[in-house]
């Protein structure tokens, strides 16, 4: 497995290649829902690849100048339960921690907040967020 930070087309390709794969096209969420206003040219995203070929994503992008937003962490199917989905918020923090970000803020769905908590994550309320797909509750961790 090979970790890339995707600064190049074909590499955000391959993010977007997992995304629509593992969740546009399993839950049948349209593109223009999956990819949205903080999918852009200015977005940072982590791909995983097997063999060249993308298995894993995250992205992240700014809230204000302490805090960065994950999301859309997503693993195909077929390459779930080996550890991919923690390797890859772990390098997402990384690269957040390096770009000077110290809060790193999840919306995870709800049956993922026991994933989320064991990285280090903890619920900002129980509040539930409704995106129309899933049920989210924000998730905060101290990346310094």
């Amino acid at each position: 497995m090979e970790i890339i930070r995707a600064t190049e087309t074909y590499q955000q390709a391959g993010a977007y290649y997992v995304r629509i794969q593992a969740m546009a096209k399993k839950h049948h969420i349209s593109l223009r829902a999956e990819f949205d206003e903080h999918d852009g040219p200015d977005t940072k995203y982590i791909v995983v690849l097997d063999d060249d070929f993308p298995v894993a994503t995250s992205r992240l992008y700014p809230i204000d100048s302490e805090r960065v937003m994950i999301g859309r962490v997503v693993v195909l199917p077929e390459f779930r339960h080996q550890g991919l989905g923690s390797l890859v918020v772990a390098e997402t923090e990384k690269w957040a921690k390096e770009l000077g970000f110290k809060i790193s803020v999840i919306e995870s769905r709800d049956n993922k907040v026991e994933f989320y908590e064991k990285l280090g994550y903890v619920k900002t309320d129980d509040k539930i967020i409704n995106y129309g797909t899933f049920n989210c509750i924000r998730m905060e961790k101290n990346i310094l």
